[in-house]
């Protein structure tokens, strides 16, 4: 006798429907391309933007070759400060001892002295090793320095030692923290070593054989900046730069820095 199902069961039809919607998932295959753009959302939904990444790379690599090239120059200059002795021509001593011998040769008198001097360095270092006149290159300048109405100020901090040869007057100078002036007359000299700061007075009328020698061109601006925030005096500024630029250039042509 065949059996008849009764379409109205409700446990035959919940069974048939439950196995209709099982086979419904199981026979579902989502194209490949939604099943690869799903786990490419997933992977990259908490991941920062590709862009950013590139730009974080960029920066280190920018700041590494920044600091690289600090690097570079900072152990050259140490290197150069070492070994920037085998440029130096002139002897402090030997200048002293110039210095002495125009004082004594020609007291009080300014132009006798630069004569003095002149000759003898010019006897001493040959135009080949040497451009002199107002000297001044990388290394080392020696001018003749003063006034007769006498000035006074701060030393500057500078990159070179300094040889304060009195030839004429007075030079007055205190260094922070002493309690005492330091006094300086013809035929003395007043050494300032590099870094060091003082304050200055030419007494009165004052002129001296000035040596400096480490590296001249950071000390310039010391002199140029006056110019800008008081004097405007730009035909004397002018005149600074032309022959500072004239003589330094001359001596690197033979040479000498």
């Amino acid at each position: 006798m065949p059996v008849v199902n009764n379409p109205e069961s409700p446990s035959r039809g919940s069974s048939m429907t439950e196995e209709i919607c099982l086979h419904g998932f199981l026979d579902f295959q989502p194209p490949p391309e939604a099943w690869k753009n799903t786990l490419l959302t997933m992977s990259t939904k908490d991941s920062p933007p590709r862009h950013e990444i590139q730009l974080s790379r960029n920066w280190l690599i920018t700041w590494a070759r920044r600091l690289f090239i600090l690097v570079v120059i900072i152990a050259t200059l140490r290197w150069l400060d070492r070994i920037k002795h085998r440029w130096y021509i002139f002897d402090p001593k030997l200048l002293h001892e110039l210095a002495q011998s125009a004082v004594a040769t020609y007291p009080n008198d300014a132009r006798g002295m630069i004569t003095h001097i002149v000759s003898n360095l010019t006897e001493t270092y040959p135009p080949a090793q040497i451009r002199l006149n107002t000297h001044e290159d990388i290394t080392e300048y020696l001018i003749i320095f003063g006034t007769p109405l006498g000035t006074e100020g701060h030393s500057g901090v500078h990159t070179a030692d300094d040889y304060f040869h009195i030839l004429i007057g007075e030079e007055w100078a205190f260094r922070p923290g002493s309690l005492e002036m330091e006094r300086y007359t013809p035929g003395m000299v007043n050494f300032q070593q590099r870094g060091a700061v003082k304050q200055y007075k030419m007494h009165e009328g004052c002129f001296a054989l000035e040596y400096a020698r480490g590296w001249i061109p950071p000390m310039l601006p010391f002199g140029f900046l006056d110019t800008f925030t008081s004097t405007l005096d730009f035909p004397s500024l002018y005149n600074t730069v032309r022959i500072t630029g004239r003589e330094m250039l001359g001596n690197l042509f033979i040479a000498k820095i």
